[in-house]
């Protein structure tokens, strides 16, 4: 290649990085170990290693670490030793009621009137816990599976494994994602593929109704332009891949282009919900107050996942009640309940909650034992996670912490191991999916993980 014609092509695509704003595919480490070669679409759908209940996923974070002694914990005794002191502080009892719920009689707080109707198809892992209880490195290694290097994200490594059934939107996207405690880690590929990074649309704390994604169309050319302008480059990319017939980042950097040249058309279509009739906006409390943002996300979640999106995360904050317990709480689950019980309801009428698994978690939980009278504090060794769908058992208690909350004692559950459970339900073994870096395989659990057969219907 002359360096005329190299120029002309990296300007080529420069200017073309710019005016999508979608990254492009910066090359192949290494050999993948743990799946098929990426030689023609790394983007395409790839046969799972076994067949797996789940086609996606949908998780909704809450970033600050949700009580749950207050939300899916039910602990009795903490009524009986209000007041009592453990480690030099008091135990606060819930100020909410449980009620059994369903036909399973599964104990959900009173906050979460509208999701307790759906207590027949939660699964809650009252028995997890993690290594830190530090927002940022906690919030990570929910994401990768470590708090301490820079790692894959889940649906990073869950896009790589799967590939995406939708050639016109991206295979993993993050709506309201945090721009702090991790950042762009919790949704970026790390050593995997660009292409397999998430795709954040809109930001915590800014209405997603007036997100979308920057760059998506050009200011300076038509679509017919840009299409000669792709075409240019895309003919250029073949020219070098004809001489370079082992080098697979070239496939990757022309399908990464025409995807984002599609995306233009078929974003704001999926983001639109003016064609949605206004009886399900209402459902999912869109232009209510306090459920409006989350409603919408929820509504896109299952926009996105009809379109084939592998990986939807939502993104909601803050739940890190050091104090204002009671008036904050439950202004937290006001804004979630009724949007999740509709995203589910809605799921379970199309027919999709089979194959689409939901989760429900943030980073830690928050201790029963206080220093403030209405607040508690971080909490990494006990918590509570719920999951919904995707071949899990509904109506069920898996796991548990001591009678007061403090920490899980029975059937503990790591991140490692809600990582290599979820991974299986879209049938993946977490031991074999892996990539070769730096001399090493990687996988998201690194050398530990269970998968949790008890909670598998």
């Amino acid at each position: 290649m002359s360096d005329l014609h190299y120029l002309t092509r990296r300007r080529a695509l420069q200017s073309l990085s710019a005016g999508f704003g979608y990254m492009a595919f910066t090359g192949l480490a290494s050999q993948a170990s743990g799946r098929p070669a990426l030689a023609t679409n790394p983007l395409a759908p790839r046969k799972a290693h076994f067949p797996g209940k789940a086609k996606r996923v949908i998780f909704a974070c809450m970033r600050g670490g949700p009580s749950h002694v207050d939300t899916f914990d039910y602990k009795p005794e903490l009524s009986a030793n209000n007041g009592k002191k453990i480690d030099g502080r008091s135990i606060l009892e819930s100020p909410w009621k449980f009620e059994p719920q369903g036909e399973s009689g599964l104990p959900i707080s009173e906050l979460f009137p509208h999701l307790s109707r759906h207590a027949d198809d939660l699964c809650l892992l009252n028995g997890m816990y993690g290594d830190v209880p530090v927002h940022p490195q906690a919030f990570v290694q929910l994401h990768t599976g470590s708090f301490q290097f820079a790692r894959p994200s889940m649906g990073s490594w869950i896009l790589y494994g799967l590939g995406t059934e939708n050639e016109n939107l991206p295979g993993f996207i993050s709506l309201s994602p945090p721009a702090r405690v991790g950042g762009a880690q919790n949704y970026g590929s790390a050593f995997l593929p660009a292409l397999y990074q998430g795709t954040a649309i809109g930001a915590l704390g800014r209405p997603i109704k007036d997100a979308n994604l920057r760059n998506l169309g050009s200011k300076r050319l038509t679509s017919d332009l840009q299409r000669r302008q792709i075409d240019f480059i895309q003919e250029m990319n073949r020219d070098l891949k004809n001489r370079q017939d082992t080098n697979n980042q070239i496939d990757g950097v022309i399908k990464s282009y025409e995807l984002a040249f599609r995306m233009q058309a078929a974003v704001p279509e999926v983001m639109d919900l003016a064609k949605e009739p206004g009886e399900m906006k209402e459902k999912y409390g869109i232009g209510q107050p306090g459920t409006d943002d989350f409603g919408r996300q929820c509504l896109l979640a299952r926009r996105l996942a009809e379109s084939g999106v592998r990986f939807i995360e939502l993104g909601h904050g803050n739940w890190d009640q050091h104090g204002n317990l009671r008036k904050n709480l439950a202004k937290n689950c006001t804004g979630i309940d009724q949007p999740l019980a509709a995203l589910l309801g809605d799921l379970k009428e199309r027919g999709m909650l089979d194959e689409t698994l939901v989760i429900w978690g943030g980073e830690f939980g928050r201790t029963p034992h206080v220093k403030k009278q209405d607040g508690r504090d971080h909490n990494h060794k006990g918590f509570t996670f719920w999951m919904a769908g995707g071949g899990i058992k509904g109506g069920l208690r898996f796991g548990a912490t001591d009678e007061n909350g403090i920490a899980a004692v029975e059937n503990r559950t790591h991140f490692h191991d809600l990582h290599a459970t979820i991974l299986h339900q879209l049938g993946l073994n977490h031991e074999k999916l892996t990539y070769r870096y730096a001399g090493r395989d990687f996988r998201l659990t690194d050398v530990h993980g269970k998968v949790l057969k008890d909670i598998i219907a």
